[in-house]
């Protein structure tokens, strides 16, 4: 006689240092809420499973009562729900800043983090396991409790140094910061090419249905590009990066870029509360091709339109005109909202010849859109 044992389901397990998860679900005040954009700040994920039990809300009712601790700034809280009641019947809400949901129905983020098993059985199908994760700035994991643990998870949390610090040390994000790559007559002919046409409101590629389509969202960017037409100055602008940054890129990240994509000068000006809110530059289809971004000042007299990496803490850099700023697509960058003035700034991406046959591969994603992030 035979005996057939089922196999056990196999949960995800993270260990502190473990890189998070990234991924992509439906919140509370967002219909796709894309977490890595979380990053640069303690970030706290709560798998409760449901809000119908005494565990369950025992949980939400300690994140309530250490509400003062969650401002998105140094930390952010987000729930994870299983049970579309709580969607349905309003127990739970998002409370901004800092406090927010996850409807997670379908366990794509509870698969991820080993709040249900692995593979494409139901929700519901094994037990929900029920705990918290605590996640540095960078979204590596530091500690994950036990869903009873309320006090010493906050206790936890209170040890944290500020974001942007390790081992009492200021992080220093991986960037080149490269001065001279434009003279001063070449930034003011840059800067006239601009002016002369005139800027158009630009805005940033999201994937939608598998397409790459260009958005435009107010809250998230506001800038104005042109594009140079001119070949003569398109082959100025080639030959001052291939001298000045594509060795530096060599020496220090052993790439040999060899390929350029846009010639745009962009102006983030106060007059329109020019910004570019927390975002990566490859994270599409139709752009992930690019390899290193570069972004150099053409101008200084303008306040605010800093460029900044929340992974690494809340410095910002502003070149001086004709230095560059030089630094992996991948890296979740912003552009503070410029408070004075008007921020010109020459922004191409690099890549080789590999990279190249991607964006060929992925050229059917397009749509059709002139929007350039």
């Amino acid at each position: 006689m035979s005996v057939t044992t089922e196999a056990r389901p196999r949960y995800v397990e993270l260990l502190p240092g473990d890189p998070a998860p990234w991924f992509r679900q439906r919140s509370t005040s967002n219909p796709r809420y894309v977490f890595d954009t979380a990053a640069g700040r303690h970030v706290v994920l709560l798998f409760f499973g449901s809000a119908r039990d005494e565990a369950g809300q025992a949980a939400l009712d300690a994140v309530t009562a250490a509400r003062s601790r969650f401002d998105d700034q140094h930390a952010a809280f987000f729930g994870v729900s299983l049970d579309p009641g709580d969607e349905a019947e309003g127990r739970v809400r998002e409370s901004l800043p800092g406090i927010r949901h996850f409807w997670d129905f379908d366990g794509t983020v509870s698969r991820l983090y080993g709040a249900v098993p692995a593979g494409d059985e139901p929700v519901g199908t094994h037990p929900a396991r029920r705990f918290w994760v605590v996640l540095d700035a960078a979204l590596r994991v530091k500690r994950v409790f036990a869903l009873r643990d309320h006090e010493a998870v906050f206790a936890y949390l209170d040890t944290l140094a500020a974001p942007g610090t390790f081992g009492g040390e200021e992080v220093m994000a991986p960037v080149l910061l490269i001065p001279d790559v434009f003279e001063p007559a070449f930034c003011r002919r840059l800067i006239e090419a601009y002016d002369a046409a005139g800027g158009e409101l630009s805005g940033f590629m999201r994937e939608v249905d598998g397409k790459t389509v260009g958005v435009h969202d107010r809250a998230h960017k506001v800038r104005r590009d042109h594009l140079i037409e001119d070949q003569n100055l398109i082959q100025q602008t080639q030959a001052r990066i291939r001298r000045r940054i594509v060795p530096e890129i060599l020496k220090v990240h052993q790439f040999r870029a060899t390929r350029m994509e846009r010639y745009l000068v962009g102006c983030y000006s106060a007059d329109d509360g020019g910004h570019f809110r927390a975002h990566r530059d490859n994270t599409t289809p139709g752009t992930a091709h690019r390899r290193f971004a570069v972004s150099i000042n053409l101008n200084g007299d303008f306040e605010g339109g800093e460029v900044s990496f929340p992974e690494y803490g809340p410095r910002s850099f502003k070149p001086p005109p004709g230095g560059a700023v030089v630094f992996s697509c991948s890296l979740l960058h912003a552009v503070s909202r410029v408070t004075s003035g008007r921020r010109y700034a020459f922004l191409p991406f690099l890549y080789d010849d590999a990279a190249a046959k991607v964006r060929e591969q992925n050229a059917t994603s397009l749509a059709g859109s002139s929007y350039k992030s």
